[in-house]
């Protein structure tokens, strides 16, 4: 009997999908890892497990404690599900710009949920430095500190990248993704370059983050106008990105993954989320810089329910200046 131990059990080993209509129409196989099948709905379900386990491994965190974390969203929900599973308190603080959907999700899976002004970095009462301070005020309690942690990045390297490798048969030319803690792309590429090291790894960037510029130039720096994009794109270079092997960046603005959101739709069926969106556009320019015969595996961050507020609300759209294909 196949059965998994729990919530903690059914993470990871989620279907590597062919993306049928965007495959012929490229030439190349596109292949999206359905992270959006986890079961707290998203790739971050495997960061937060393994931040929690190595509190736990290293004696930080105690029964009964308190996991304290700033999150655009999806992090917290898998921190708030994997805490209930695992008897401690969970604590999020998120930036108030992020959808009423993941904010409400949040509360009503116990969580206490702090939503705060959105602030740059360097300020004092960002989302992230705000989780610090709430956690060192509290007894028992960790910071999970996602973009800093390298148990986010080791989470990819152990689990996803491997998969990958095994679903393909190793038979990979590219893997594309959008970065905001830089965990995913950090541990998948360092797994896969250990591998074979022609596989090309490509960070995909939205409008108003600086990691495109930082992989074209070896400076971060930000370029083009903020994007409706959650959780992906960052100001600077995280502590689980920094030193990740990386062939090339893309730059995507929100009408090419508004268009590809659709397009997934309508095309292959699936709801996804913006992210994704930034993740297939990408990919399918790598196929277009590489040629057809390749081989292109990029991810399917989460689904489009979390979004559907915005994402999926034509005026809303409309008031953004972007169109509905």
């Amino acid at each position: 009997m196949r059965i998994a131990e729990g919530f903690v059990g059914a993470i990871g080993a989620t279907p590597l999908l062919r993306l049928p209509s965007l495959s012929r129409a490229s030439g190349c196989e596109i292949l999206g890892k359905a992270e959006f099948m986890n079961p707290g709905g998203s790739v971050k379900d495997r960061a937060a497990l393994y931040i929690v386990l190595d509190a736990e491994r290293r004696g930080a965190l105690s029964p009964g404690g308190t996991v304290v974390e700033g999150t655009a969203g999806n992090t917290g929900i898998g921190l708030a599900h994997i805490c209930h599973a695992r008897g401690y308190r969970c604590v999020i603080v998120i930036p108030e710009t992020q959808t009423r959907e993941k904010i409400d999700l949040l509360r009503t899976l116990g969580a206490e949920v702090h939503t705060v002004p959105a602030a740059p970095y360097s300020d004092p009462n960002n989302y992230q430095k705000v989780a610090q301070r709430m956690a060192a005020e509290r007894d028992n309690a960790i910071w999970a500190n996602q973009f800093d942690n390298p148990a986010n990045r080791e989470a990819h390297y152990a689990t996803t990248g491997p998969e990958l490798w095994e679903q393909t048969d190793g038979q990979l030319d590219a893997f594309v993704a959008a970065t905001g803690t830089g965990g995913t792309l950090a541990g998948v590429a360092r797994y896969l370059k250990e591998q074979r090291r022609d596989i090309r790894c490509v960070l995909a960037d939205p409008t108003g983050s600086a990691l495109y510029r930082y992989v074209k130039a070896g400076e971060p720096e930000v370029l083009g106008p903020g994007s409706i994009t959650e959780g992906i794109g960052s100001s600077r270079v995280t502590a689980n990105l920094e030193g990740t092997p990386i062939d090339d960046a893309l730059q995507i603005d929100d009408q090419q993954a508004v268009t590809t959101v659709y397009r997934l739709l309508a095309d292959e069926g699936l709801f996804l989320g913006s992210s994704s969106g930034i993740n297939v556009a990408a990919a399918l320019q790598v196929a277009e810089q590489l040629g057809p015969g390749h081989t292109i595996v990029t991810v399917l961050c989460d689904g489009g329910a979390r979004y559907a507020s915005r994402l999926f609300d034509r005026e809303w759209l409309a008031g953004k200046g972007l169109a509905v294909p």
